[in-house]
């Protein structure tokens, strides 16, 4: 499918490998402290799941007792989700536009998605979008990539082959390849700062108004890398800033 924006999950293979993953490694991470960060910041169950895939986040929030919709702009993401979860709701969204399809949600969650989406227009733009899928003091929940993730080596990532990365600036892309999943080609991203992810959304009229950098606890039952001292997510409540 022919989109404004690049998705590397669009094609068969990747969609296949992506769909067999659950939490492990470096992903636990990403979700092991988002039930407390929903629960304390969120009220009500109509969420909305931006940037779905294979619906892996989507089944996450309805086991948290949501109504949920995922939405995505790959149909080869999407037939992996609808064959892994046939009750689920999934619907693709060509160019990531959500205007008339979903709307007065109490969350909005984007786990990973913006880590694909180049230049601070779309982003900006997207992110209206997601405003507008809100209800009055809903929350829009987006997780990313850190900087540090691209730099270092993880548990179930590894950027060694990349030293190019160092290099790059906010807004340029960055190679990364996933362990855990047997398609080993390079993942490519868009490096973004904190400071300008903060500037996207003062444009797109939404604040920030909690973050968190999950680190791992050496306790913790996987074999961690990096990421006991160095976070490789992110993770940004967003509300309406007026």
């Amino acid at each position: 499918m022919k989109t404004n924006f690049s998705n590397v999950y669009a094609d068969q293979a990747r969609a296949q490998a992506y769909a067999t993953l659950e939490f492990p490694g470096t992903y636990y991470l990403a979700y092991r402290d988002l039930p407390a960060i929903i629960g304390e910041h969120v009220r009500g169950t109509k969420a909305l799941d931006f940037g779905c895939g294979a619906g892996r986040s989507t089944r996450f929030l309805r086991r948290l007792g949501f109504d949920v919709v995922g939405v995505d702009i790959s149909e080869p993401m999407l037939a992996q989700a609808r064959e892994r979860d046939p009750q689920g709701k999934y619907f693709l969204v060509p160019d990531g536009n959500l205007d008339g399809l979903v709307t007065g949600n109490d969350l909005v969650l984007s786990a990973f998605t913006f880590d694909n989406i180049p230049t601070m227009e779309k982003k900006v733009t997207l992110l209206r979008s997601l405003k507008r899928a809100l209800r009055a003091g809903g929350r829009i929940v987006n997780l990313v990539s850190s900087p540090e993730i691209y730099v270092n080596e993880w548990a179930s990532f590894s950027t060694k082959d990349f030293p190019q990365n160092r290099s790059v600036q906010s807004g340029g892309k960055v190679l990364i390849v996933m362990l855990d999943v047997a398609d080993k080609r390079p993942v490519e991203d868009i490096l973004w700062t904190e400071e300008d992810y903060h500037e996207v959304y003062k444009r797109a009229g939404l604040k920030a108004i909690n973050t968190y950098k999950p680190l791992a606890n050496p306790d913790e039952a996987y074999s961690w890398v990096s990421e006991t001292k160095t976070a490789p997510w992110v993770i940004y409540v967003l509300e309406h800033a007026n």
